[in-house]
């Protein structure tokens, strides 16, 4: 073909990826990350947590956490979904959960909303007293006791769940399990009615 060469073609400045094309750095505009909190209404029957669940993993979408649990009205749960996206990716996991059949409604809860987790610690029962010591600090209590080990409930949000296991780690923490975030928005209920 006629023209010059590849190496004699006038090259316009800016920066290329890795495959030499252009970027514009107005186009290159990255949002950052944001934690979410999505309150889902869903129907309550077999196979809805798998199609939620689903759905964020084709979108490869990244769930925090997830917590499903029945609520007032005896044919509905409620899904608290706690994501970390970029903001055009928050809005697109509330359209594409909105979309799905046995979702109710979908809303973005305010950084204000009550949020609670809870947390089962096993840690070694070699100094039962001082492990019911940081319990008692953490607004927890023991829930079984052997010779072997202590098992401590604690119930409250992320950051005081984080602190209480950082203490009982002086004690040998043997197992964690934690639920996740359950939340619900302030003041009146809004979201267990249909919109």
């Amino acid at each position: 073909m006629p023209g010059p060469a590849p190496d004699e073609r006038i090259r316009p400045e800016g920066r290329r990826n890795t495959q030499g094309i252009r970027v514009d750095p107005e186009a290159e505009v990255t949002h950052e990350p944001r934690q979410a909190v999505l309150s889902a209404l869903v129907k309550h029957r077999p196979g809805v947590l798998s199609e939620v669940s689903g759905l964020f993993s084709r979108r490869q979408f990244n769930i925090e956490s997830l917590t499903v649990g029945p609520t007032s009205e005896e044919d509905t749960a409620r899904m608290t979904i706690l994501i970390e996206e970029p903001e055009p990716g928050i809005e697109q996991a509330k359209k594409q959960l909105q979309k799905l059949v046995p979702v109710v409604s979908v809303s973005e809860l305010e950084p204000e909303a009550v949020r609670r987790e809870l947390a089962l610690v096993k840690v070694g029962g070699e100094k039962p007293d001082d492990v019911n010591a940081v319990a008692e600090m953490y607004d927890g209590q023991a829930v079984d006791a052997s010779t072997d080990s202590v098992t401590v409930e604690i119930t409250g949000s992320k950051q005081k769940i984080d602190a209480a296991v950082e203490a009982f780690r002086q004690f040998d923490v043997q197992e964690i399990v934690r639920t996740g975030a359950a939340a619900l928005e302030r003041g009146p209920n809004t979201l267990d009615k249909d919109d």
